[in-house]
């Protein structure tokens, strides 16, 4: 019988607050923060410091190229976010609901920015393909492909005025696009290095451009309907968007970031790529006009009392021109200095009436915090930190019931609930490398780099005894079978064998936990891991020259020498039956050993990089190895075979920690996130896995072949216009489901066509119809194929279909376009055929019926529904009217109002709960001691 295995599956990720790879920003409301957490969108409210909810991903494209890239909020009131991924795709979020609206595929490399224009109803992304593409968020299609930057796009910015886009791109040039004509009507140099960052003031004035350069660039903004009754404007000049305004010296050598202005447009961030924003205030033209007047009389005094010392009096009644320049405008106010480089910055659209702005930052090193801006000084209000670590997990154990999960990073211990992924305890302690949990689970034993072994009281999160265990950094820490103490290998080539004991607290009754060494095996070279078989009988210890050495544990006897890793071993670990030792090391491989004789039973190229951590089932030869290369590997030990492979990490895992049962294991890694892997009751076998690793290889192969021996695509000409979709696996398999329904279809008209001439010869009987249609008819079972395509794929889809079924498509618009509910996406098809294969329905002169025919159809059902929409605006309009003639009160849209009494009523209910949570806290502190959990 051929033997199955149980599925491992993702379960959860936690510890990750913001990851480095996209920006963070506000929703509409300000009251939440979208912070990306590697391939989900954390959704963090300011206040509480909690993390709301989190989008995530569905689990059909897992893997580690989904990291969130670029996320926007759209400013209008709306609870639409974009976030765009690595590799290329855009998903639209209702924020509310936590729901995934629509996934647009157009960029073929990672999105780099994203912006929405007012109304939301418009998405302009850029991406490091160097394309622009604009998509209709309403109808949840791509409208156009912008070529012509020839690097990178890192900024966009709309002119909602003129209908224009502004871009930025690693090339440094910025160009204009008009929207209405999809073309660059304008390109700006000037800079000596890429242009990161640009950004528009809310009264469409100014722009502003960061780069590498020194200073931040300022241009003026054309105001289209100022100009166009100047007549004496050249044609030259008409196409002029932008004109340079001047320039500011930054106060920072670092490459400008990002520049943002504040909803009110009062306030500009400058943020660099190190550690400081610059806030620079924005002075409305009253004042800019007053400062350049005060600057120009100074220049008049200066002058004059110059000429009087010469004695030429003759000019002194000079005129200077008054003409208000970058200083007049923008005044540098506050630096903000962060503790670590800053990854991104955002203002919050809500402003408090103590401070000009709140600015909420997120740092590299997994932080967010939000800063008070105020005109003299600024203040850190609050951060969000105690959810994850600041630097990469070193080390994950589980207790001996699986209901605490403990990580050590490089300066502190941190407990946490692996079912829910929430944080108990943050302990202060120094760079833990090793970790344990004491039997009973009531403390932990954590082993440092500077060799001191922390002993933890887990109930009450604080550091009872630091002990100095050793010269070296403690590498390895492993329990012995007993129970009753651990042994501990460090890098100054010692091995320890420690046992617990209790002291009490003088003047109280408690006792704490303390460790005393027993004996001591020194080795010859540093000890980079130890490992104990669970029965008891032997001790193994890899060593930096690439060996591994067995004793026996009770007599410390040298029993065997494993060689054979080329490269020192980073992980091992003993089967529970004591049989095997599996060996991890730096070379790739994975040697599995007979612990009776230390014969290698197999080697395995296993990873495609270190292999960092190795973990038997218990009570199973099954195992789990972790590597650099960011996998998670499920063997089988006896028949040296892979069983699974599990994907989700971003950066190398360090460690790994399976459950007693074996029904979940945790990983560690240095994108800052732990990892839950969970048991199914989902059976697999072996042969079939073998076979959809085999497919997925081929079919990347076949990708990466046609990438190779396609022809080079040639540079675009400068501003060029494209088709906003891509092909995807999505849109081919759209193409060939329609395909599939026009073959079927067509077999049952022709069957129906027999059966009536059957009929008509008095030998046919009742027609039945095929059981594969769903007893719909043949065309609207090709209708149902065409509607199952997501809208923004149709294009491509239509793309690969060949002429004879669009021709076939076609033919089957006319009995579609009677149902109001399609007519919008007949047009769409008619349209899109029509452009594809012009010149052959020109030439074939059987369509040229079906053509005047769907010219005559499509445009009355067009108008049709153009009247319905007219009809009903009207009549919305007749109501206002009505209402506002029936009321003394001028009629307003009551949404405005209504919003404001709900968010009156939810700061009322917060505010009540924020009162409660309070008197709670107080009771439990009058009746605990301390030791609450959360």
């Amino acid at each position: 019988m051929v033997k199955s295995y149980l599925r491992y599956e993702p379960a959860t990720a936690f510890g990750v607050i913001a990851s480095v790879d996209s920006n963070i920003t506000y929703d509409t409301s300000g009251k939440h923060l979208l912070a990306p957490a590697l391939e989900k969108v954390g959704v963090w409210h300011v206040r509480q410091g909690v993390c709301a909810k989190t989008l995530t991903p569905s689990t059909q494209s897992r893997g580690p190229s989904l990291a969130v890239t670029s996320i926007a909020a759209v400013p209008s009131s709306s609870s639409l976010i974009a976030s765009g991924h690595a590799d290329g795709s855009i998903r639209i979020w209702d924020c509310e609901r936590g729901t995934c609206e629509t996934t647009l595929n157009g960029h073929k490399g990672a999105t780099t920015i994203l912006r929405f224009n007012k109304t939301g109803s418009l998405l302009a992304s850029g991406s490091k393909d160097n394309d622009i593409v604009l998509w209709d968020v309403i109808g949840e299609v791509g409208l156009f492909r912008l070529r012509g930057h020839r690097d990178q796009v890192t900024d966009l910015a709309f002119l909602d005025s003129g209908k224009k886009l502004v871009s930025s791109s690693k090339d440094k040039f910025l160009r204009v696009w008009d929207l209405d004509t999809q073309h660059c009507t304008q390109i700006i140099g000037g800079h000596h290095s890429e242009v990161w960052s640009i950004d528009v003031d809310p009264e469409e004035r100014y722009l502003v451009t960061g780069s590498a350069d020194s200073e931040l660039r300022f241009y003026t903004i054309k105001q289209e309907n100022l100009d166009t009754n100047n007549k004496d404007s050249s044609i030259e000049n008409k196409w002029e968007i932008l004109k340079p305004f001047g320039e500011i010296q930054r106060q920072t050598k670092d490459r400008v970031a990002t520049v943002r202005f504040n909803k009110s447009g009062t306030l500009l961030a400058c943020q660099a790529a190190g550690k400081t924003v610059e806030i620079y205030r924005v002075l409305d033209e009253t004042e800019s006009k007053r400062k350049a007047k005060r600057r120009v009389n100074r220049k008049k005094e200066k002058k004059s009392s110059k000429m009087v010392e010469n004695g030429n009096t003759e000019d002194l009644n000079l005129t200077i021109v008054t003409e208000i320049t970058v200083p007049d405008v923008f005044k540098l106010l506050q630096t903000v200095r962060a503790t670590k480089k800053i990854s991104s910055i955002s203002f919050s659209p809500i402003t408090s009436k103590n401070s000009l702005a709140t600015l909420a930052v997120s740092l590299n090193n997994n932080l967010l915090e939000i800063y008070s801006i105020d005109t003299n000084s600024t203040t850190k209000t609050s951060s969000i930190e105690l959810q994850g670590h600041r630097s990469d997990v070193r080390s994950v154990t589980l207790s001996s019931d699986s209901t605490l999960l403990m990580s050590t990073s490089h300066n502190s211990v941190k407990i946490w609930n692996p079912s829910t992924g929430s944080c108990l305890r943050t302990i202060d302690s120094g760079y833990g490398l090793c970790s344990l949990f004491v039997p009973g689970n009531k403390y932990a034993v954590i082993g440092t780099k500077s060799g001191n072994l922390e002993i933890i009281d887990v109930r009450s999160g604080t550091l009872v005894e630091v002990v100095k265990a050793h010269t070296g950094s403690i590498q390895s820490i492993v329990a012995t079978s007993d129970g009753g103490g651990f042994v501990t290998g460090s890098s100054d080539h010692d091995v320890k064998f420690w046992e617990y004991e209790t002291t009490k607290i003088q003047g109280q009754d408690s006792v704490n936990l303390t460790v005393s060494t027993v004996k001591n095996l020194s080795m010859n070279d540093d000890v980079i891991v130890v490992a104990v078989s669970p029965d008891g009988k032997h001790i193994a210890v890899a060593l930096l020259d690439c060996t591994v050495k067995v004793f026996y544990m009770d007599t410390s006897k040298f029993f065997l020498t494993l060689y054979g890793h080329k490269l020192p071993v980073l992980c091992m670990d003993i089967s529970s039956d004591g049989d095997l030792i599996v060996t991890g090391s730096a070379d790739k491989n994975i040697k599995i050993w007979g612990l009776d004789f230390g014969d290698c039973h197999k080697s395995i190229f296993a990873h495609a990089d270190s292999v960092t951590g190795v973990k038997f089932v218990r009570n199973t030869h099954y195992m789990f190895t972790v590597g650099k290369d960011r996998v998670v590997k499920y063997w089988d030990a006896d028949k040296f075979e892979l069983l699974l492979t599990l994907e989700g990490h971003h950066a190398e895992i360090w460690c790994l920690s399976i459950s007693d049962r074996g029904d979940f294991l945790v990983t560690g890694s240095h994108d800052r996130s732990i990892r839950r892997w969970d048991r199914t009751e989902e059976p697999f076998f072996l042969e079939e896995e073998k076979e959809k690793r085999l497919e997925e290889m081929f079919e990347t192969d076949l990708e990466n072949l046609e990438n190779r021996y396609l022809p080079q695509q040639e540079l675009p000409e400068e501003g060029a216009v494209a088709i906003a979709g891509k092909k995807t696996q999505d849109t081919l398999t759209g193409t060939d489901s329609i395909i599939e329904a026009l073959d079927i279809a067509t077999e049952e008209l022709k069957r129906m066509a027999e059966n009536e001439e059957e009929k008509k010869k008095g030998k046919g009987g009742e027609f039945r119809s095929n059981v594969i249609m769903l007893g719909l008819s043949p065309s609207d079972y090709i209708l149902r194929a065409v509607s199952k395509v997501h809208t923004n794929d149709l294009e491509q889809t239509l793309l690969a279909l060949p002429f004879s079924d669009a021709l076939k498509l076609l033919s089957n618009l006319k009995d579609w376009s009677s149902n109001p509910d399609k007519v919008e996406l007949v047009c769409r098809i008619a349209t899109v055929l029509l452009q594809l294969h012009h010149n052959q329905l020109v030439a074939t002169t059987s369509t040229r019926p079906l053509l005047a025919l769907l010219k005559d159809i499509l445009h009355a059902k067009v108008k049709e529904c153009k009247d319905t929409l007219g009809f009903n605006l009207a009549a919305m309009d007749h109501i206002k009217q009505l209402m506002a003639s029936k009321s003394d009160a001028p009629f307003r849209d009551a949404k405005s109002k209504l919003q404001e009494i709900r968010a009156k009523q939810s700061k009322r209910v917060e505010e009540r709960g924020d009162t409660k949570g309070e008197r709670r806290k107080k009771k439990k502190q009058k009746k605990d001691d301390g030791h609450v959990w959360s």
